[in-house]
């Protein structure tokens, strides 16, 4: 039997290395895709043997890059995890956020999804795999960073499409949709404000961020057997951001229940 390969983009960063950590319980050969070879490396000689991580370096948002990620994949197995989990926010405002900008999200957060999923798509067929993108709170309301934050919904309007046109292959598609992660993506902005994450916390039913490991625990579900009747979901993993805010709550119920 061929063995099978989930593969995970922006593999080097905290949430890519806790996922592909967890879909080692259930896949053969994990790829760790990333722009940053060197860092994918090391990620992956971090999580195990070089016969199961298998470091890739990619340009997600090439059409030749990707092709090439897809063809490395084939000679380990075939696909049956594709994760889209790649990307990047820069202008933190509307009025601050210049055309390149623009495009340059759009490219990473919603172009690239589209690429990746069209190179393996042949071998998500053969294995009636699952795609999984991880797409961010941003997409659903409105936390800053607009050019980012437009991309992100249209992957979530993305992950419909496959699992719509694509189910009749058995084929799933599914989101996740982090909060705040405390990655080393909010090193600037903790060295700018030390008290980032105490004053991130006030907004969150559950009084804490989310971990890189609570992000990869639900791409482990959404990806395995016990999700197999699931398909064209967005689960947010937010810790209640987005149910609503307890302070909201207070001030127009004047009720210190909440």
């Amino acid at each position: 039997m061929t063995k099978s390969v989930a593969v995970v983009t922006g593999a080097a960063g905290d949430i890519g290395r806790a996922i592909a950590k967890r879909l080692a319980d259930d896949h053969d050969v994990i790829l760790l895709v990333d722009l940053d070879l060197a860092a994918a490396e090391k990620a992956a000689q971090s999580l195990g043997p070089a016969e199961r991580f298998v470091a890739f370096g990619c340009d997600v948002t090439s059409d030749e890059s990707v092709a090439a990620m897809a063809r490395a994949a084939a000679e380990h197995g075939t696909v049956r995890t594709l994760v889209n989990n790649a990307g990047a926010a820069r202008a933190v405002s509307l009025h601050g956020t210049s055309p390149d900008d623009w495009r340059a999200d759009t490219a990473l957060n919603l172009e690239a999804p589209f690429l990746c999923f069209r190179a393996v798509e042949d071998q998500l067929k053969a294995t009636q795999g699952s795609v999984i993108n991880i797409a961010s709170v941003n997409g659903m309301n409105v936390f800053g960073h607009p050019a980012y934050s437009a991309a992100k919904a249209g992957m979530l309007h993305f992950t419909k499409l496959v699992a719509v046109e694509y189910g009749k292959y058995g084929i799933r598609s599914n989101a996740v949709a982090p909060g705040t992660v405390r990655t080393q993506a909010w090193e600037a902005r903790a060295a700018a404000n030390p008290n980032v994450f105490e004053e991130a916390r006030r907004w969150y039913p559950l009084q804490r961020v989310a971990k890189p490991e609570d992000i990869a625990e639900a791409v482990g579900f959404l990806a395995g057997p016990l999700a197999s009747a699931i398909s064209g979901v967005c689960l947010p993993v937010d810790c209640g951001l987005t149910a609503g805010q307890a302070e909201l709550a207070r001030t127009f119920s004047q009720s210190s229940d909440y």
